[in-house]
């Protein structure tokens, strides 16, 4: 079809119409057709919209709306066959097989019987996958046009779904869980000191400010902050502040940090320091919790903030932390995929080897706790339907729940396409040391804050029933 085709609305009159004449249309199922649907029709069954419930159901998954099918089926009618001006009078469906995610239907009307003194076809109607089986079988009687009709296609609005109660969602699901004792790490500014008070009246947090009394004092001043009822260290500089935390956290004084207005090598450098006692044998890496309007579940992206050019060793070390934080937040066997340019193994490629690697060594088990796949492109670790365009069979793709980037600079700039462009909403957190570390930005918004004081209190209260 061409450009201009694909411009313009045309009909087929009844006069032009002969039996065994048809038209037909392809579609791929995505998981926001299926959201749209719900949406547009007020059908919520959770069939269909919770993958939980969907995995004990018969389909052992998440299908589409029998009538999703049927609209395409309309579909056809209105814009090919017969076209604009096309009457509908009756429809008969048959459901045969369910529809997932990634599914292509072919979508086909075919003139069984013309009424000439009506201007009424039936049309033979069927739907079928890309297996080639049948989905949908019915028939359809139309009043047909008996007009030309020409007509350049209508633009659609953009449509763009956004899961608004994602922030209401952890929080409610963390609230049974006492409040943690936090050393928020030299908040002299009134982003990061706001972002503590708000975690407190969330109720997820006890604060301790470490930092220069008069210099907290002075900013929570100037932005209208009330500091009463809240623990002050008194420490003389940023330096003294990360160290005088992450003695706090080793001794068992809080139960996490926060980063305030200190540069992050100054936090992590304290944490790392011998004398600090939160070591553990896992290399520290960053974790995104991320949920974006475009993609059907929250998933991790790591590591976008401290290793820069991990080695093969610590990328496992990142996986593994990854895995922990999926379980930690209820996904019980994670699917991680190891990103690269290309989903081939290229010698000429670091980050195809190490994906490689990671995966033979989740085979080993090596790594444990999670489904492994890589190398893999971005597009084919999100959407089912590319991976299976380039002829990918994995568990993994199409699916992930934890995106793994090559190093720093690519998973720090995805992060940011992904919240700026994307609009996607995030929490961080540190994993690896004995305690959370909420690793926030001065560009972090107040709900990026409170959720990374969430995660903490998620992984803290984990950390407290597996220790000894």
């Amino acid at each position: 079809m061409s450009p201009q085709d694909l411009a313009i609305v045309r009909n087929r009159t009844f006069d032009e119409i002969a039996v065994g004449d048809s038209a037909s249309i392809e579609r791929t199922l995505t998981a926001e057709d299926i959201q749209l649907f719900a949406v547009m029709s007020g059908d919520v069954n959770p069939a269909h919209l919770d993958a939980e419930y969907a995995a004990s159901t018969r389909f052992h998954g998440v299908i589409a709306h029998g009538m999703w099918g049927g609209a395409l089926i309309s579909a056809v009618l209105g814009t090919r066959l017969p076209g604009p001006g096309t009457v509908y009078l009756a429809q008969t469906l048959k459901f045969l097989r369910p529809v997932r995610v990634g599914d292509t239907l072919t979508v086909r009307v075919c003139v069984s019987t013309r009424d000439e003194a009506k201007k009424r076809l039936t049309l033979a109607c069927s739907c079928t996958n890309q297996q080639g089986e049948a989905v949908i079988d019915g028939e359809a009687t139309v009043l047909a046009p008996t007009e030309r009709i020409e007509r350049a296609a209508t633009t659609l609005p953009e449509v763009r779904l956004r899961t608004a109660d994602g922030l209401p969602r952890l929080l409610a699901h963390v609230r049974p869980l006492a409040a943690i004792r936090v050393a928020v790490v030299h908040p002299c500014d009134a982003l990061s000191l706001g972002g503590a008070l708000d975690a407190r009246a969330a109720g997820l947090i006890v604060p301790v400010l470490v930092g220069p009394r008069a210099r907290l004092l002075a900013v929570a001043d100037e932005a209208g902050l009330d500091l009463s009822g809240i623990d002050i260290d008194d420490v003389p500089h940023s330096h003294a502040a990360a160290a005088r935390a992450a003695e706090m956290a080793g001794k068992g004084e809080v139960e996490a940090l926060m980063k305030g207005s200190l540069h992050t090598d100054e936090l992590m450098s304290a944490v790392l320091a011998a004398g600090a006692g939160l070591r553990t044998a896992r290399r520290l890496s960053h974790c995104y919790l991320m949920q974006t309007p475009a993609y059907p579940r929250p998933f991790i992206l790591t590591d976008a903030a401290i290793n820069i050019a991990p080695t093969l060793a610590e990328k496992a070390d990142i996986v593994r932390n990854a895995i922990d934080l999926a379980h930690a937040i209820g996904v019980a066997a994670p699917r991680v995929a190891i990103l690269a340019a290309v989903e081939t193994v290229n010698p000429a490629m670091p980050a195809t080897l190490d994906a490689a690697a990671l995966c033979k060594m989740a085979d080993r088990g090596q790594i444990a706790g999670g489904v492994l796949d890589g190398p893999l492109a971005f597009d084919n670790a999100v959407s089912i339907a590319a991976a299976r365009v380039k002829g990918i069979r994995s568990d993994v793709a199409g699916q992930a729940d934890v995106l793994v980037v090559p190093d720093l600079e690519s998973g720090n700039m995805l992060a940011k396409q992904l919240e700026y462009m994307g609009d996607a909403a995030t929490a961080g957190i540190v994993m690896g040391a004995k305690v959370p570390i909420v690793l926030t930005s001065r560009a972090d918004s107040r709900e990026t804050r409170i959720a990374s004081c969430a995660i903490a209190l998620l992984l803290a209260h984990r950390y407290r029933s597996v220790r000894p």
